[in-house]
């Protein structure tokens, strides 16, 4: 989820939720701050522009408030994941796994081919 104001999100999911949230950590190498909230089994990524040329400064232009920036899935193997994504014509936007926020490779796959949502898979 990206978000214009990290602090006030931070304080929704811990103050008024109860969440566990992690330390603001800035990944430079994605052009975002990254916070992790942890609500039962669920975890939600908040990500927050990190400089002028952070991948998410557009999306935060068109969508003031933020929003549902991704979702991601966990996969055991993702160099077999991303094979198979390729026989079924599923574009993935990298040619290679990056190093995501986790620390675990990632990758992304097209909106255009997943009904409009920008899908991350990471190699659990």
């Amino acid at each position: 989820m990206v978000v214009p104001d990290l602090e006030k999100a931070l304080s929704l999911y811990k103050d008024v939720l109860g969440a566990q949230v992690s330390e603001a950590v800035a990944l430079p190498e994605h052009g975002v701050y990254t916070v992790f909230v942890e609500l039962g089994n669920t975890k939600l990524e908040l990500l927050h522009p990190l400089g002028e040329k952070s991948p998410i400064a557009s999306f935060l232009e068109k969508n003031k408030t933020g929003g549902m920036h991704h979702i991601c899935i966990e996969v055991d193997d993702i160099k077999a994941a991303m094979t198979e994504l390729k026989k079924k014509k599923i574009r993935i936007l990298s040619e290679e796994p990056k190093i995501g926020a986790h620390g675990k490779p990632v990758i992304f796959l097209h909106p255009k081919d997943c009904h409009g949502v920008l899908v991350e898979l990471e190699q659990a």
